[in-house]
Parts: structure tokens; C-alpha cells; sequence
């Protein structure tokens, strides 16, 4: 039987936009006793307009007390609740598979097309002709946990949180909170107050320009003008756009993946002359191999772990030539082939996975 999917567990996450600063009202509290000084609150970066005012006249001292947290969105806290949307998915989607037709209906559009993109990426689900198949039998719901951890606030995510704000590394999990924009930060600053050198119970109005009625009458004489701030800051800019050209690489990212495709792994930055080169058929003496174009390493400056059986058909075309070509007619060696060095391009790749998938009995692409 399907497990339950209750539509309002998902809240709608709003769409995809520049990101612009939000304007909040401004409220703050204040409290006091016989033998301590009011302390005011506000939830925004800036003090509240009434603090503000009577600390420019020097009626109250503050002192700004700060502290920020992840908290979760609206969205995260229904999974957190109930688990997270690709889990329902998977879960709902039985042996036989299921049509996206009927997906859709269940879920809703929105909350469909973000499942399938995150079951796609963790490999619980395939598409065949229009089918959604799954992959795997049960799936652990990492992210419902995390966002649980996140919600009660432990210190080990906060920290992983404010590493990933500064550009460290991570696990692939915090990143996802970020990315689906699952957490945001809370700053709550509160202010302590004390009477300040100029403190009165009841304020009096200072005048800010002089008018021509003060000019006539006379009164700009007895006028108390309130002083200038020259540290007043401007109007904030507006920063933090996202990047148009990371947003078009996601989505061709995800129409790929929707396919059946897998991506190859590029993580390995060493790689042998053999398959940077050789097997790419670029011969031994091409002036793309020369140090001044490539990074030769030191330590390992070799390696042994090469396909025999494949080096010497490798070895053959380049010699003596084959499947249709004359080759290149020179005496090929292997002491060359097996150099290391920094990856010059990802086509090495490309050339270690062909031989790789060649290997396999039966082999079909996934559709």
C-alpha cells in the first residue's frame, strides 16, 4: 500500500529569484526594575527607530547584544515533520513502476518536479518511456534527520553551516540545505540601555532647519538645533544575485540526469600520458606533450597500472596503424606512456570510461 502524502505537509516553495534584502517592521520592547536599566529587543540588524532617536540625543547609552543560528524555512519544517519529498516519492512509486501522469496528480507539479530531481541525483529512481522506475528498495531519509539536528539546534550543524558561509568543505548534505534554501539565518540583536549625560524624562523638540517664519519673528535665537551625525550611513546596496550561468549548468544538469544519464567521475587530476595522450592517439612526439604545455609530476613520476592488452592495440596503431588508419610510422614506447601528469583535459576521462564500459558482457545504455 502507498504511504500516506498529505498535499499540506509540502508548503509551496516560493520561485527561484534574485535575492533582495526584506524589509521587517521594526518593533522593539523594554522593560525595567528599581535597580536595572531598561533592555530593549528587535529582530532587525538595525536599532529601532525610537532607540535610535533618543541614543542621537544623548538621552540613553546602548549597547548592542548579537547573536545569529540557522533556523529552518517553512518549507524544511514540514519535512522535518513528515519527511522529506523524494522519500514520499520513491515510496509511492511501486514495483512496476508508475507513470508521471500519475505522479503529478498525486503530488502536485511543484512538489513532483523537486522529488524526481532530488531521487534522480541520489540515484533512487529511472526513467523508461515515460515510466518512473525505482532503483533501490528502501531509501534512509538523511535529510529529514538533518533537518531534525537543524531544528534543535546542535551545535556540530551550526558549525558545518557557518563553514559552508565561508567557502570550506562540507558534506554534500549541508550543501543541499543551502541550495533547496531549506535554512536561513536569524540574527536577533538585543539592546541594553542606561541613561545617558543629557538624559530627561520628557524630550524636547529640537529644530532641524531654520525657516524664513524663525528669521522673521526672531525665534532662531532661542532654537535648540539638533547636531548633524556625519557617520549616518546611505542606503544599502543591493548585492547577492545569483549567477545566471550556474543556473543554466543546473538545469542542463538535471535534464541529463532525468535522461538516464550518469555523470563521470573527474575527481582524479593525476592521470598517466597513456590516456591523456596515447589512447587519444595524439603521437609521442607532438608538441602538446612538451613540459612547457604540461605538468609532469616528480613523485609518482610513473605508473604500471595500465591495461595491458589494450596498450599494445594502443601501441600497434600508433606504429603500424589499424581500422582504417596507416598510423603514424614510428617506433612507439611505453616508458612514455606510463609518465605522470596533471590532467590536461576531462576527453581523458572519456577515453578511461569507453575502455571501461567495453569491458562489460552485455552493455545498454540506460533510458
Amino acid at each position: 500500500p502507498k504511504p500516506p502524502c498529505s498535499p499540506p505537509l509540502f508548503p509551496e516553495p516560493h520561485r527561484r529569484r534574485p535575492w533582495r534584502r526584506r524589509s521587517r517592521r521594526r518593533t522593539w520592547r523594554a522593560r525595567s526594575s528599581p535597580t536595572s536599566t531598561p533592555t530593549a529587543r528587535s529582530p532587525t540588524r538595525a536599532p529601532s527607530p525610537p532607540i535610535k532617536r533618543l541614543r542621537a540625543f544623548h538621552i540613553i547609552e546602548s549597547t548592542d547584544i548579537t547573536r545569529e543560528a540557522w533556523v529552518l524555512t517553512d518549507e524544511a519544517k514540514g519535512y522535518a515533520a513528515g519527511g522529506s519529498r523524494e522519500v514520499h516519492l520513491v515510496a509511492a512509486i511501486p514495483p512496476e513502476g508508475a507513470s508521471r501522469a500519475a505522479l503529478k496528480e498525486e503530488f502536485g507539479d511543484v512538489v513532483f518536479d523537486i522529488a524526481r530531481k532530488a531521487a534522480a541525483k541520489n540515484k533512487w529512481i529511472r526513467f523508461e518511456r515515460g515510466i518512473v522506475l525505482r532503483t533501490v528498495e528502501d531509501t534512509t531519509d538523511e535529510m529529514q534527520e538533518l533537518l531534525k539536528r537543524v531544528e534543535n539546534g546542535e551545535d556540530e550543524v551550526q558549525e558545518q553551516l557557518k563553514r559552508l558561509e565561508k567557502g570550506k568543505v562540507v558534506p554534500d548534505l549541508i550543501k543541499e540545505l543551502k541550495r533547496r534554501k531549506l535554512v536561513t539565518k536569524e540574527k536577533v540583536i538585543w539592546y541594553s540601555l542606561k541613561k545617558g549625560p543629557e538624559f530627561v524624562v520628557k524630550r524636547k523638540t529640537l529644530a532641524t532647519d531654520v525657516t524664513r517664519e524663525h528669521l522673521k519673528s526672531g525665534d532662531w535665537k532661542d532654537l535648540e538645533f539638533k547636531d548633524y551625525n556625519y557617520e549616518a550611513q546611505g542606503q544599502p546596496i543591493a548585492i547577492g544575485y545569483s549567477q545566471p550561468l550556474l543556473e543554466v549548468r543546473e538545469a542542463i544538469q538535471n535534464i541529463f540526469l532525468e535522461m538516464g544519464f550518469s555523470e563521470m567521475p573527474t575527481n582524479m587530476f593525476v592521470e598517466s600520458s597513456f590516456w591523456n595522450f596515447d589512447a587519444l592517439f595524439q603521437p609521442q612526439q607532438h608538441p602538446a606533450r612538451d613540459s612547457h604545455d604540461t605538468f609532469f609530476l616528480k613523485a609518482p613520476a610513473t605508473t604500471t597500472q595500465l591495461p595491458d592488452d589494450y596498450l599494445e592495440k594502443v601501441k600497434q596503431v600508433h606504429q603500424s596503424g589499424g581500422y582504417g588508419s596507416k598510423g603514424y610510422g614510428y617506433d612507439w614506447k611505453r616508458d612514455e606512456a606510463e609518465k605522470n601528469l596533471l590532467r590536461t583535459h576531462t576527453t581523458a576521462v572519456s577515453a578511461r570510461m569507453l575502455y571501461k564500459l567495453a569491458q562489460e558482457e552485455h552493455f545498454a545504455p540506460n533510458s
